[in-house]
């Protein structure tokens, strides 16, 4: 089993659930991983965000192409609006 690294931050719920989706269409492993804590009552969330997404080293560069993509597909349907 390959070794998972910390790849991106993700900045809500939604935005994780997008990016999994895309990543499990492609087979890439992955794991997220949220920041919330229900003994804390989320305040590492507000401090350092929403959470972040794991993932063996060699597909950092194409996880991270593909962020960019949704991020900016999300951008350009605002605009739209």
């Amino acid at each position: 089993m390959a070794d998972y690294k910390h790849i991106v931050d993700l900045d809500n719920e939604i935005q994780a659930q997008r990016l999994s989706g895309v990543l499990d269409e492609q087979d890439i492993p992955h794991r997220i991983v949220t920041r919330y804590d229900t003994v804390y009552a989320g305040i590492f969330q507000t401090q350092h965000g929403w959470g972040y997404l794991e993932a063996p080293q060699e597909y950092t560069d194409e996880i991270r192409e593909l962020l960019v993509d949704l991020t900016s597909d999300a951008d350009d349907s605002h605009e739209d609006a």
